[in-house]
């Protein structure tokens, strides 16, 4: 029997976030599907006195409290409503805004992390007392690299409560056909800070010296967007370089399916930020490409230097430009890295693999007591 569960997340239907549409999707439970920061729940509208009426003796028997918030009295009654078993909350930021009414129902919290949650300064300094209670309380962690599951056991989360998974790609990818018969390459992904995109340009414009026909396909945009267009323009890169935006999932089949790799060049950010383990970069490997990227965050958990991928330090511009031109200089190597990456993405993690994993947590029942 399946139970019924709170999925929790900030933004409806990010763009970036397919990962949770893929939670939505696939975990065996009931979903029910909330969002915008809390304070904005789906189908949830202002208490009618009637509703009022019924709800207030459970109410008061459930939260114990003499003057609950507006949102909490909403959320209370959604999850009453929805006979509400379990929460699963998208990112630690999220486990901290549900974490009392989650104590005050004795429901289950499973909490899953992603990146700037476990990274950013300031995030983790203004959360430093409410992580350590998430951490005490919540059922189950779970985290998207390695190095994360390290910086929250490093700041007081129970290595018992903690699963590694990163999020996987969908299966379509896995039915990709590069032919490698253009020189290009493709980046996909927010134009951030963590994502360094100006860093890939920089790499690329190298690369024309010795193969002026080459190209770079950007998918996706960002708060960098316009100065990395502004970039290109400054050196005379346009005619190579294309800012495509948002693009269809057909269109990104044909890029895939033509260029030479995937590029990457994720750093560190100033205040912190870090990837977890980039969604694209698990696509472009099922997709049969080779990926040259950083060592950075979870993707040298994914990819595997000189294997499925060619791995560089942060902010080395001149190695990222040196494997550019070594897969166009030798595209049966590129082919050869594609495939091995296809295959250890499909056996290590497919999206069955990655689901399986959290419907295991999900099915592991925990009596909460406050």
């Amino acid at each position: 029997m399946k139970i019924n569960i709170a999925l929790i997340s900030p933004f409806q239907n990010a763009h970036s976030e397919t990962f949770i549409q893929a939670h939505k999707q696939n975990l065996d439970a009931n979903i029910f599907y909330y969002y915008n920061n809390i304070s904005e729940l789906e189908n949830h509208g202002k208490l009618k006195l009637s509703e009022w009426t019924k709800l207030k003796r459970k109410i008061k028997i459930y939260l114990r409290l003499k003057q609950p918030s507006i949102w909490e009295l909403s959320i209370i009654k959604s999850f009453l409503k929805h006979n509400i078993m379990k929460v699963y909350a998208e990112y630690g930021t999220t486990g901290v805004v549900i974490l009392n009414i989650c104590k005050k129902l004795h429901l289950p919290l499973i909490v899953h992390f992603h990146g700037f949650d476990a990274s950013v300064h300031s995030i983790l300094k203004d959360n430093e007392t409410m992580y350590k209670q998430l951490f005490d309380y919540a059922e189950h962690i779970i985290v998207v690299s390695i190095i994360m599951k390290e910086k929250l056991i490093s700041i007081g989360a129970s290595p018992e409560k903690i699963t590694y998974t990163p999020c996987a790609p969908n299966d379509k990818y896995f039915s990709y056909n590069p032919t490698f018969s253009e020189n290009s390459f493709i980046s996909v992904g927010r134009f951030v800070n963590k994502k360094a995109p100006y860093y890939t340009i920089f790499a690329f414009m190298n690369v024309l010296n010795k193969y002026p026909d080459a190209k770079l396909y950007f998918c996706g945009d960002g708060d960098l967007y316009e100065s990395c267009i502004n970039i290109a323009k400054y050196f005379k890169l346009t005619d190579n370089i294309y800012f495509l935006g948002s693009v269809s999932a057909l269109n990104l089949k044909e890029l895939y399916e033509k260029s030479i790799a995937f590029v990457q060049h994720s750093v560190t950010a100033l205040d912190g930020d870090m990837e977890g383990t980039p969604v694209a970069i698990l696509e472009a490997s099922a997709a049969g490409l080779p990926v040259i990227a950083t060592k950075h965050a979870g993707i040298t958990d994914v990819i595997l230097h000189e294997k499925t991928g060619l791995l560089i330090d942060e902010h080395d511009v001149n190695n990222m430009t040196k494997y550019m031109i070594l897969l166009l200089d030798n595209k049966e190597y590129a082919r050869e890295l594609g495939k091995a990456g296809n295959n250890f993405i499909l056996n290590n993690f497919s999206m069955n693999h990655h689901i399986s994993i959290i419907n295991n947590i999900i099915k592991k029942r925990k009596i909460v007591i406050d």
